[in-house]
């Protein structure tokens, strides 16, 4: 006689990476707080039952977007700093994030400037969440620039880290607004002048 095995419970009917792939645009576009559980679902294709099975929650969801996010980018910047000198490391991050943030596979902008600079106050863990983003990008900026023996003189690592940061976020806010890659790279050239001119 037959004796089919116990039932483990359904298999999932979607791929996760392929519906964070989908969240991710959805809170890219509207932020967390304009992101609504029925724009997610939709985009998804899922059910809310099957997100919450899955995710736990919208936090939960967004947080899992912003990892997969933070890792791909955070291995671009490691990527372009990865150059024998600071002029090199420097011009590769800031042209290959001008770039990214106006490439077509994706909506214009960065997802940790619009997921959500300002939340309601009972969605300041995001903004909170998002800040330590950006801020380890900074720190990896002033790791390699701090190893450096080709600064330029009397230019402190720390503050070269976060004039790139503070353009990259400038760019992503100009991109967002229908600024193109070309006009991010004139900004690039002009930054790239402080570096070149003698001191």
């Amino acid at each position: 006689m037959r004796t089919d095995p116990p039932a483990t419970g359904r298999p999932r009917a979607f791929d996760e990476d392929t519906v964070l792939d989908r969240a991710t645009e959805v809170f890219w576009r509207h932020g967390y707080d304009g992101a609504s559980l029925t724009a997610l679902t939709a985009a998804m294709g899922i059910n809310r039952p099957s997100l919450y099975a899955t995710f736990g929650s919208k936090e939960q969801l967004f947080q899992r977007v912003l990892a997969r996010y933070h890792d791909k980018r955070i291995a671009e910047v490691r990527a372009a700093l990865d150059r024998p000198t600071t002029y090199a490391a420097i011009e590769a991050f800031l042209r290959s994030s001008a770039a990214g943030l106006t490439a077509a596979t994706h909506p214009p902008g960065c997802l940790t400037i619009q997921g959500g600079l300002a939340c309601a106050p009972e969605n300041a863990a995001i903004t909170e969440v998002l800040a330590a983003a950006r801020a380890a990008t900074e720190d990896a900026l002033e790791q390699r620039l701090s190893r450096a023996d080709d600064l330029p003189g009397g230019m402190d690592a720390r503050a070269l880290a976060r004039f790139a940061m503070a353009l990259s976020a400038g760019h992503a806010v100009h991109a967002a607004s229908g600024a193109t890659c070309d006009d991010l790279q004139a900004s690039v050239d002009i930054a790239l002048l402080t570096l070149s001119a003698p001191r």
